[in-house]
């Protein structure tokens, strides 16, 4: 785990104004893209290589469903381990090796680490908490199970609060 804080990348309203529209649809045209934000293809490209650079735009990824793999059975488990030295890493590092694992967050307060699964059947969800369980180092789990999952826009730019939009376009002081 890396605890230096990234430094804010320089950026204006139109880059965030392009990466708002791409991060609800990446797919859009540069064409589209010209005509919404009235500048050119090549501006567009060029910042769009430009915040590629700078690490911005991490990649193009495609959004598979995960229900249309059978994937409906999703867990919240809450997992408390022996403190050693280099010990967030470490197991953190082997809880995102196992396979079912969606999301792992190395948390503070009365769990050490939350771990976001999903499997197809409880036998599969039941492996699964074996594995995080036989992991040298776990101590405890307590898993919730999810009834319901509601969408969320998960757009980083749209979502921002306007105190973050306005720190991320002085970054440059």
């Amino acid at each position: 785990m890396n605890d230096t804080l990234r430094s804010i990348p320089d950026l204006d309203e139109t880059d965030l104004a392009i990466l708002e529209r791409i991060e609800d649809d990446f797919d859009v045209s540069l064409k589209t893209l010209s005509d919404e934000l009235d500048i050119s293809q090549s501006a567009i490209h060029y910042r769009l290589n430009k915040l590629k650079e700078k690490g911005v735009i991490e990649g193009v990824t495609a959004d598979v469903d995960p229900l249309a793999f059978g994937l409906e059975m999703v867990a919240i488990t809450d997992v408390s381990v022996t403190h050693e030295t280099g010990y967030s890493q470490n197991i953190g590092e082997k809880l995102v090796d196992i396979r079912g694992v969606e999301r792992v967050y190395y948390t503070m307060g009365d769990v050490d680490f939350v771990v976001l699964s999903r499997v197809q059947t409880r036998d599969q969800l039941n492996d699964l908490v074996d594995r995080v369980v036989a992991l040298e180092g776990v101590n405890e789990t307590s898993s919730k199970f999810v009834m319901q999952e509601f969408d969320s826009d998960a757009a980083v730019v749209a979502n921002l609060t306007p105190e973050a939009r306005d720190a991320v376009l002085d970054a440059d002081g």
